[in-house]
């Protein structure tokens, strides 16, 4: 796990090969884990499918928050709660997914690199 992202009192930490990402954040007051303001997020591919969700969670009474549009680098987002309470942020436009897929797309692009630069010298 790698900082990803870093604030004052935020923390965003990414194995940078999905978008994918834990978002630490500092706290004076005892919080439940899972909860509001503690959570896992997962990367949407549109706002559209964020809105599709809030509307799916408002159905079923689980949505907390959102969904909310705060910009760069926390996007358009909202917090559903899980079977379990715990909390789920669904999101498009955060950072964290770009940084990873760059990441990820880096790290492809080496690869096929070595391999063609390993069939062409043999």
């Amino acid at each position: 796990m790698q900082v990803v992202h870093r604030r004052e009192g935020v923390v965003w930490l990414s194995d940078r090969t999905r978008p994918f990402v834990i978002v630490l954040i500092e706290s004076r007051a005892s919080i439940d884990p899972l909860r509001p303001v503690a959570h896992l997020g997962v990367a949407c591919g549109s706002r559209e499918d964020v809105d599709a969700l809030c509307r799916r969670a408002r159905d079923e009474d689980v949505l907390i928050t959102g969904p909310c549009d705060y910009g760069p680098p926390v996007g358009y987002w909202a917090f559903l709660r899980d079977p379990d309470g715990h909390t789920l942020e669904v999101s498009h436009g955060q950072e964290v997914g770009l940084v990873a897929g760059k990441e990820t797309d880096a790290a492809s692009g080496s690869a096929q690199r070595a391999a063609g630069e390993r069939s062409s010298s043999g």
